[in-house]
């Protein structure tokens, strides 16, 4: 390597160590549900976004056999050239279906459906008003649009409505935001964003990656949650999360539909997702209207760790999904704290900067409805335990 370049890249890696940031990526060597083994280790789950479980339900293990005997292993190419199998249509309609939009669109990824996304909708010329804890996916994707774009200050609608009264009229506005935000578990204000949306004729994009499954008397996510009107809005989900496979997609107005097939250069730049993966996405979209009881035992699992956690000190953020934020503030403390559990037996790395905000590092646990209620009664223990031994908690 030049030594230019060895220069640069051990400075920017001595950097990331003296600030407490470095970051290594443990080998999960076996999953058993709400149980891992990491290096050997058997210990308790804690930071699955697989939050019904459903990556290990038989179901969904059949549906994978099943298509990969049929279709085989992979799809061969992107959708535009021959990797658009007809399971794609019978998926893309679910998924509508599913979140009572006009129509929808698969992607590889929910990264990839929001790089597509936002830069199909905008350029140069077009403003898109963005929360300021919005997904990386959505920090990356605004860039790439050439957008003029306004960092927004978190969850507020007013900071929207104040912005939007600003705009010169004919300008096409872009109201772009998280609907569960995957660091701090809070709700944005979607039921305000879409009245600003609707008064001052701007399009609504909501990122419901993490509430998709999970919250909403049926599942359908963040919208439903809070009683809002999905007509109009555009709807980003994701299949990787609740629903414990792989894949996202785009839901909402059949117009935007169509000119994401037509404009969307991660849609048809991209190999198309395996047909295993498909028939599982679709059978996994089937499963939160057959198993209400999952979602019921998931929030169960949420109020009762919440509860616990708070009787014993610890600091927590609100919010109604499934993600609890534990707040240390520094990263040294967070990682320690992490290493401390994991020598317990749990499992759940310390969330630090660029992931949150300088000051906020913490523990993001997620929890899981396949949880028992003993496994949930360990995590109360063993966390305030370790944060007592550590000096983290007084």
């Amino acid at each position: 390597m030049p030594g230019v370049w060895e220069e640069h890249i051990r400075g920017r890696l001595e950097a990331q160590a003296k600030a407490d940031l470095t970051r290594r990526l443990l080998s999960v060597t076996q999953v058993r549900g709400p149980e891992i083994e990491v290096e050997g280790r058997t210990v308790l789950l804690f930071s699955s976004n697989d939050y019904l479980g459903y990556s290990q339900h038989p179901a969904l293990k059949q549906a994978a056999r099943e298509a990969a005997e049929v279709w085989g292993t992979g799809a061969g190419a992107s959708r535009l050239i021959s990797g658009n199998l007809a399971l794609y249509q019978d998926l893309e309609t679910e998924a509508a279906r599913f979140k009572h939009a006009e129509a929808a669109l698969v992607f590889a990824t929910g990264f990839m459906a929001n790089l597509g996304l936002i830069a199909s909708l905008v350029g140069p010329g077009d403003l898109v008003l963005s929360d300021a804890l919005n997904h990386a996916s959505l920090i990356d994707a605004c860039r790439l649009s050439r957008a003029e774009i306004r960092i927004m200050p978190h969850a507020d609608p007013e900071a929207y409505a104040v912005e939007l009264k600003k705009v010169e009229p004919g300008r096409r506005v872009l109201l772009l935001t998280d609907a569960v935000f995957s660091m701090d578990g809070d709700l944005a204000p979607l039921a305000e964003l879409a009245e600003s949306a609707r008064k001052y004729e701007a399009l609504l994009a909501v990122d419901d990656a993490h509430g998709t499954g999970v919250l909403g008397p049926t599942g359908r996510g963040s919208l439903e949650h809070l009683g809002v009107d999905p007509a109009g809005i555009v709807q980003v989900g994701t299949f990787s999360k609740a629903l414990g496979s792989l894949g996202g997609f785009v839901a909402g107005p059949a117009l935007v539909i169509e000119l994401l097939r037509n404009r969307a250069r991660t849609l048809f730049y991209s190999t198309a997702l395996p047909p295993s993966v498909l028939a599982v996405n679709r059978r996994a979209l089937a499963l939160i209207d057959e198993e209400p009881q999952v979602r019921a035992r998931l929030q169960k699992n949420v109020r009762l760790l919440r509860a616990g956690l708070s009787e014993a000190g610890l600091d927590l953020l609100p919010g109604p999904a499934a993600i609890v934020p534990v707040m240390i503030g520094e990263p040294g403390p967070a990682a320690a704290l992490a290493r401390e559990l994991l020598q317990d037996g749990l499992f759940c790395p310390a969330i630090r900067p660029p992931t949150v905000p300088p000051g906020q590092s913490r523990l993001r646990l997620s929890v899981m409805a396949v949880h028992t209620t003993e496994q949930i009664r360990r995590a109360v223990d063993l966390i305030p335990a370790a944060a007592l031994r550590l000096g983290i908690l007084k």
